[in-house]
């Protein structure tokens, strides 16, 4: 795989950071994800191809562990807030001393500099403060946040992942790390460049759910059918527009043009009232095969049935029988190639990781009995006598 060799240390967080390690995992990299003593589960249930250590890095010793997996790692994944771990004598500055190759990627939600930098928040403020927010929802509506995808997946967690592979190539030629300042706010904001390049142009000259893509356009938005489900329908273009306008059994030169948007209201309902006669499937077997831009929306129950979708392996199933999208993008040559185990349990291989990485049974055993780590295998803890020098003599 692509990212074969390459050595993570996440430390655990919520959305972002977990998905962005699992994108390095899905393609090839080896994540260590550092968890913290007293957690139960993992709550971003992203933790596929991973494996988990618990760590206490508010102790000087457990800090201290961490540092000795950073000296042997290509990437720390950090998702504080700023400060945080300067306080814990974890900032950039010391891990990349010791290991001058490191590249220490950031994931926060308001970056680590201005007033913001300091607080907390979720992806609807970060898509707020990204002014993205502003012009999602409907005419004469509040806006409104498109579940969390946005700022925390494709803002954070998607940008993050970018960053990390330009600084590993960028690392190819000059030989060193970097520090990466990602941020869902300003990823989101970068996502939205097209809105913000198009802004004098007339695709935005109406308000807010008046436009023709934030829908206010009759040939943009889904429609209810007779049973209750929904259709979606994109049909830009006059050639597409013309395979709709067919499709629904209306006549084009008793419509008004596509573009009068003085019409589009009246259209909507026309359009509303043609759909609600017909099922999701008859409508499918309308349109599908058509350049119609019509297509059904589908639930996660149906989208792993779709033909389209079966015939990629669009989705793919682990040994416990729980489906997820494949990773993406497919690369012909070098593939992602997910792991279809269950994902790890919150410090299963914590010894395991410690040894690969330079640590003594003795060193494990005091970490162990001083509390700096925490080990959990097949869901429940248990204890490892290490063989110690006392304990060979007893």
């Amino acid at each position: 795989m692509a990212l074969q060799g390459i050595s993570v240390v996440e430390l655990s967080g919520l959305a972002p950071g977990p998905f962005c390690a699992m994108v390095l995992a899905d393609f090839g990299a080896r994540v260590v994800r550092v968890d913290r003593p007293g957690s139960r589960y993992d709550v971003s249930r992203l933790g596929r191809g991973k494996r988990s250590l618990v760590l206490d890095l508010k102790q000087p010793r457990g800090a201290a562990v961490l540092r000795r997996l950073c000296k042997r790692s290509d990437v720390l994944l950090e998702p504080f807030r700023r400060g945080v771990m300067e306080k814990l004598q974890l900032g950039p500055e010391i891990l990349q001393r010791e290991n001058p190759r490191l590249i220490y990627a950031r994931l926060s939600g308001f970056g680590q500099s201005g007033s913001f930098s300091w607080l907390a928040g979720h992806d609807i403020n970060y898509l707020a403060l990204s002014g993205v927010l502003s012009k999602i929802g409907r005419s004469g509506e509040n806006p409104y946040a498109p579940l969390n995808l946005l700022a925390d997946f494709a803002g954070g967690g998607v940008m993050c992942a970018l960053g990390i592979i330009m600084a590993l190539f960028d690392r190819t030629r000059t030989g060193k790390g970097q520090v990466i300042d990602a941020n869902m706010v300003e990823g989101t904001a970068y996502l939205s460049s097209f809105l913000w390049k198009t802004q004098k142009s007339s695709l935005w000259e109406a308000p807010r759910g008046q436009n023709m893509l934030d829908g206010g356009a009759p040939f943009y938005m889904t429609y209810r059918t007779a049973d209750g489900e929904f259709m979606a329908v994109g049909a830009i273009e006059p050639q597409f527009y013309e395979l709709l306008i067919k499709g629904l059994g209306l006549k084009s030169d008793e419509l008004p043009n596509q573009m009068s948007m003085d019409d589009w209201p009246e259209m909507k309902k026309k359009f509303a009232d043609v759909f609600a006669k017909k099922t999701k499937a008859e409508w499918c077997q309308i349109f599908d095969g058509t350049d119609a831009c019509v297509t059904p929306v589908l639930t996660f129950e149906e989208v792993v049935h779709h033909d389209h979708n079966k015939e990629r392996g669009s989705f793919i199933t682990n040994e416990e029988q729980d489906v997820s999208p494949r990773p993406a993008p497919l690369l012909l040559n070098t593939p992602a190639i997910p792991s279809f185990k269950r994902d790890p349990f919150v410090g299963e291989h914590t010894e395991e990781i410690l040894e690969e990485f330079g640590f003594s049974r003795e060193e494990i055993y005091q970490l162990n009995s001083d509390k700096i780590i925490e080990s959990n295998k097949a869901g429940s803890k248990f204890w490892i006598l290490y063989p110690t020098r006392s304990n060979i003599q007893k």
